[in-house]
């Protein structure tokens, strides 16, 4: 985890391909001191980061972020009022590299649609 205690899995379910995990993120963590004082949002790069820690452990390889495309943040995430998030992840493996679709929502409500192409390190 590259920001130790940003966020905890409360679950993590890989079958074929399909990754749903169900995360915690921590309010109180220093990050949201500066982004942004007395109005925390979760970072994007942060998202970006937790979907390749999540992909790492399905595949259980170490991997490297070699494209990203259709990323739309749709939603400020504050971890004040939607401290859990559920991500939905599509993994396919061609020529050795792995594509990932992501959506994550907080409730009913998409936070953020990713799409990256990543390789193992």
């Amino acid at each position: 985890m590259l920001l130790k205690n940003l966020y905890t899995v409360q679950s993590f379910e890989f079958t074929e391909g399909q990754l749903v995990s169900e995360i915690f993120i921590n309010k109180d963590h220093d990050i949201f001191n500066g982004h942004f004082p007395g109005n925390p949002v979760m970072p994007g790069v942060c998202m970006i980061q937790i979907i390749k820690e999540l992909t790492e452990k399905a595949l259980e390889k170490k991997l490297f972020m070699e494209k990203s495309s259709n990323i739309k943040f749709m939603a400020l995430i504050n971890p004040e009022e939607n401290n859990t998030l559920v991500l939905n992840l599509n993994i396919t493996e061609e020529e050795g590299k792995f594509k990932v679709k992501n959506i994550t929502k907080m409730g009913d409500t998409v936070a953020l649609k990713f799409n990256g192409l990543y390789r193992e390190v």
